[in-house]
């Protein structure tokens, strides 16, 4: 039976073993692209399917590397089993940083994809193999970057490479890391979706920047020391917009409704990133 998903795109799945992290950065012609392709688990791997996807590459490919298949042998068992494979597209990271790419014969052109130590760059239907091989040498190059923000260079480069030959609309950015996510109860540290727009990936830029804020860990010895100085500052300015009484109370109540509540930890010292705020929003 001929598949059902047509999506034309291009992703890169990648992992920092050093970090311990795992994701995967997309872009399509496609209505909600990140709601089919990118699949990721801690420790285990990542993986985007495309093309004419077969949106069950993700959870099973996920339980064969969870087996300890590598990438190679997960996407040779997926596509084994696959009546559909020449229509698949698809990448594989596993837990060791092993990478490995399908592309089957009936893809659309220009289809195809590059695999390196720690990733696996992919596209269908591209303008041209140069959108995959930005991804790759982009990939390459920001060694030393955070993960997250590396995937987003990757697809700002692959666009301006050519990248969908059928245009834009979305985009997503899936990142995983154990008990790294919200309160350290989740594996999750970035799952973003720009499901439709015309600059899909320039939104994922801003929505990420955005998710940094309010989310994101300024290493401790960086944060300000609160002394009589800067505690006068915090009163002044806390009371500015309407928090008054004990400053440790306030100053949570006042980040729990700015939602950085992730970004403090007493009044002793303060992320420079949350005083920063207070101070925008109280003038």
């Amino acid at each position: 039976m001929a598949p059902e998903i047509l999506i034309a795109t291009y992703s890169i799945v990648a992992c920092d073993l050093h970090a311990g992290q795992w994701g995967v950065a997309v872009q399509s012609k496609f209505l909600a692209v990140g709601s089919v392709v990118p699949w990721a688990e801690p420790h285990v791997g990542a993986i985007a399917t495309q093309s004419w996807a077969n949106p069950r590459y993700g959870p099973d490919g996920l339980a064969l590397l969870r087996e300890g298949r590598s990438a190679e042998e997960t996407i040779n068992a997926l596509t084994a089993a696959d009546d559909g494979r020449e229509h698949r597209q698809v990448g594989v990271v596993d837990g060791e940083g092993r990478a490995a790419s399908f592309t089957g014969s009936e893809c659309l052109d220009w289809a195809g994809g590059r695999t390196g130590p720690c990733y696996a760059a992919q596209g269908n239907i591209l303008v041209s193999e140069a959108t995959v091989d930005a991804l790759a040498t982009t990939f390459e190059g920001n060694a030393g970057t955070p993960l997250a923000e590396r995937l987003l260079e990757c697809l700002t480069a692959a666009q301006a490479a050519g990248g969908d030959r059928r245009g834009q609309q979305s985009a997503s950015i899936l990142l995983v890391e154990k008990d790294a996510g919200y309160a350290n109860l989740s594996d999750t540290v970035v799952d973003l979706r720009v499901d439709d727009h015309e600059r899909p990936i320039t939104e994922l830029f801003r929505l990420y920047r955005l998710h940094d804020e309010l989310f994101g860990r300024t290493p401790k010895e960086k944060w300000v020391t609160v002394n009589e100085t800067v505690a006068a500052e915090l009163r002044k300015r806390l009371a500015h917009l309407g928090y008054e009484g004990d400053l440790a109370e306030s100053f949570a109540a006042w980040a729990g409704g700015a939602n950085l509540e992730e970004r403090i930890d007493g009044v002793e010292r303060v992320d420079p990133v949350v005083l920063e705020a207070l101070r925008k929003q109280s003038g």
